[in-house]
């Protein structure tokens, strides 16, 4: 039985430890992640967000391209460290790639000048709504996952890659899979401390 909304949201966590099954298919995946885009709210309805989803070979080259980038940059000595954490996204069964459609929001910089600095800060918000919204649907189709930011070091490889358009800005990286560990425990503030009430 799938869980409720409200579980997967209290369930969702950071899942480091996965693996290249998945309880569902691929088709179910994009499924899931259509549904976040469509339906995930943007100011003016921009809709400037994309999304690119990498599964097999694709999500392995992914890695690969950040492993390279890395070793360029990171201390040799330091680098056994990030080496395994790469690997360990790699291990999924896909990533997500999150990206800003830069030409739709600049557009509305020059259309609405009023709001003009707004419009790069609301993107972001309806970007964050929308991984928020596919993770919390990956929790719900039984899939672990992680929020990774590479960029802006992997940025024009990816797009060289899978020639994608250069106004697509990249935010955020999801790799994702079968979880194979739980999660550490949580700590949480009190509600109460981070809430108000007012009648």
């Amino acid at each position: 039985m799938q869980k409720s909304f409200y579980d997967a949201i209290k369930d969702r966590r950071s899942i480091y430890a996965i693996s290249g099954e998945s309880p569902v298919g691929e088709e179910r995946i994009a499924e899931v992640v259509g549904q976040a885009i469509k339906h995930v709210p943007s100011a003016f309805n921009s809709q400037s967000a994309r999304v690119a989803i990498l599964f097999g070979e694709a999500h392995q080259k992914l890695w690969n391209i950040t492993m390279e980038t890395l070793r360029k940059i990171v201390p040799p000595k330091d680098f056994p460290q990030t080496e395994e954490k790469i690997r360990s996204f790699a291990a999924g069964y896909g990533t997500i790639l999150y990206f800003d459609d830069t030409t739709v929001t600049e557009g509305l910089m020059q259309q609405f000048p009023l709001y003009r600095e707004n419009f790069p800060v609301w993107a972001q918000q309806s970007n964050g709504m929308l991984q928020f919204a596919v993770w919390t649907s990956l929790e719900q189709e039984g899939l672990g996952a992680t929020l990774q930011h590479y960029n802006p070091l992997i940025d024009e490889e990816v797009k060289k890659t899978w020639n994608l358009p250069q106004s697509w800005k990249l935010i955020a990286q999801m790799p994702f899979g079968k979880p194979t560990a739980e999660p550490d425990a949580k700590e949480t503030l009190p509600v109460e401390q981070r809430m108000l009430q007012f009648h």
